[in-house]
């Protein structure tokens, strides 16, 4: 039977993706999203910001991120939003030949200044990270299959085991601080990267063959609408975002969503409790919200954060694994400075990463800040910012905490931290910051996370629930926007007949 009433719990990305497909695939069905703050799209928070210019007077307009800022063409339920939402002229794109596309770096903690990570043989040869990638690399490719029957287990382990412990810890470490804002030690290897794990079961035992080998891509029928000029757009794109930041896919999808009779958003209105009455099997939600305190739907898609959905679930609708998995606290530091400094402010690329210390995060010597990794925003993202005055300005992003426990570090430790990482020869000053500390934003998969992901599904459709809720969202699947929104694409494909997708006018406001 089809929902009469679908409720969708969270309004971020993964919601109104949700809301989005849902309201497409059930048009008869009633919709409500409840969103317990004042606004949708979570953690994808854009802001302007106006600085005066101090000789002329003008005002320069600069976009700065709170959570995540670029994604990759590869994102294709992202893309369909855009054709569907029309909003390919919002679109600022990033070429593969960009310097921010081609220069990335890191800074060994204890050390002072940057090192490139090589994009070339000849770079490989003549970069001091040269003999740590080119030892890893031959040791694997060289290296017999040692799984033996292990079923899943932690990146840092998994790169240990196939390459080698220095590459883990410079190399792995890093990659996960700028992923998960995590300890890779922690994080489930089949979970965070499964292309690693199948490439080493299809390339015989190793990762390397498997990528020189390449995988038999099986026929799957891909039914995403994106429109020929998009698909144009996204052929010579690194990473693209959007001219007025990353929530612009969020307000837009809310605009949509507002249009319609059978959609109903309630912001400012936490979820009290979710349960399954026990007499007619009912399902019955409660919420702060005074236009709509008690909702009783047929069906519901939670995206809330598991641990928040554990604690609104009622005792006798309990579910497994929602507090299994840790969450990564990141402090994040939105940096403008006045580019008239003696010296460039940062040198032409994405940013960097900050492996693990060798002293481990519990005495982190060698980073007392905690300092996970700096984005160059102006390199890649300068076409969201309007500069009309004879001042310019730079903007980049810090962020820290992660597996560091210490507390937020001040912003002038901070000044001090990149004044050694950039190799300043002071301390410069930024004209504008913005310090935001958002708490469990990443969920961190542990290793086994997918045979609970699985014994979490097999519960929601059995016992009281039957089916008729689903549970999705970066807790469950992948982290990134492109699998939020995906995930939100493909819910209540089970729930009984569905009108089919729209394409082409059809998906106009209605």
């Amino acid at each position: 039977m089809a929902p009469h009433h679908i409720a969708v719990l969270g309004g971020g990305l993964t919601g109104l993706s949700s809301a989005y497909h849902l309201s497409h695939r059930f048009p008869n069905a009633l919709i409500t999203l409840v969103e317990r703050s004042p606004r949708v799209g979570g953690w994808a928070e854009s802001e302007r910001v106006s600085l005066k210019d101090p000789k002329d007077g003008s005002e320069a307009s600069i976009l700065i991120e709170g959570g995540p800022r670029t994604l990759r063409p590869t994102a294709k339920s992202v893309l369909e939003l855009v054709t569907r939402l029309d909003l390919l002229d919002d679109l600022i794109l990033v070429p593969r030949t960009s310097p921010s596309a081609k220069n990335k770096y890191f800074h060994m903690p204890g050390q002072r200044g940057l090192l490139a990570v090589p994009s070339s043989f000849k770079g490989l040869v003549g970069s001091p990270l040269g003999a740590c990638l080119t030892r890893a690399v031959a040791k694997e490719a060289m290296a017999f299959s040692n799984r033996d029957d292990l079923k899943d287990e932690s990146f840092d382990s998994f790169l240990c085991r196939r390459f080698t412990a220095e590459f883990a810890e410079k190399v792995g470490s890093a990659l996960v601080h700028g992923i998960f804002a995590a300890d890779s030690r922690k994080l489930s290897v089949r979970a965070a990267f499964p292309v690693l794990w199948e490439a080493e079961e299809y390339g015989w035992g190793s990762v390397v063959r498997g990528f020189i080998r390449g995988r038999r891509e099986e026929d799957v029928e891909e039914s995403y609408y994106i429109s020929n000029p998009v698909q144009k757009a996204m052929e010579e794109t690194a990473v693209f975002s959007f001219r007025d930041g990353m929530d612009t896919v969020a307000r837009a999808t809310e605009h949509h969503l507002l249009k319609l009779k059978n959609i109903t958003i309630l912001k400012g209105a936490d979820v009290k409790s979710l349960g399954v009455n026990p007499k007619d099997k009912s399902i019955e939600i409660t919420t702060t919200s005074p236009e709509l305190p008690e909702l009783r739907p047929t069906h519901v898609v939670s995206t809330l954060p598991l641990p928040a959905l554990h604690r609104v679930l009622t005792p006798t609708s309990n579910l497994p694994h929602l507090t299994t998995n840790p969450y990564s606290t990141v402090t994040v530091y939105n940096l403008i400075f006045r580019t008239d400094t003696p010296t460039p402010i940062h040198p032409a690329g994405f940013g960097y990463l900050i492996p693990r210390p060798p002293g481990g995060y519990e005495q982190p010597q060698a980073n007392k800040e905690g300092i996970l990794g700096c984005v160059f925003d102006s390199c890649a993202l300068s076409a969201q910012d309007v500069m009309p005055g004879p001042t310019k300005y730079t903007k980049m992003t810090v962020m820290a905490g992660g597996p560091y426990q210490n507390r937020p570090p001040a912003l002038d430790t901070v000044l001090q931290a990149l004044a050694r990482h950039l190799d300043w020869p002071k301390v410069y000053e930024p004209v504008y910051t913005r310090v935001r500390e958002n708490r469990d934003c990443i969920p961190v998969p542990a290793p086994g996370h997918l045979e609970r992901v699985a014994e979490l599904r097999a519960a929601l459709k059995e016992g009281e629930w039957r089916g008729r809720m689903e549970v999705v969202g970066a807790g469950v699947g992948g982290v990134s926007v492109g699998d939020c929104v995906e995930a939100g694409r493909w819910v209540g494909e089970g729930w009984g007949p569905s009108t089919p997708q729209l394409e082409d006018d059809e998906c106009d406001d209605e």
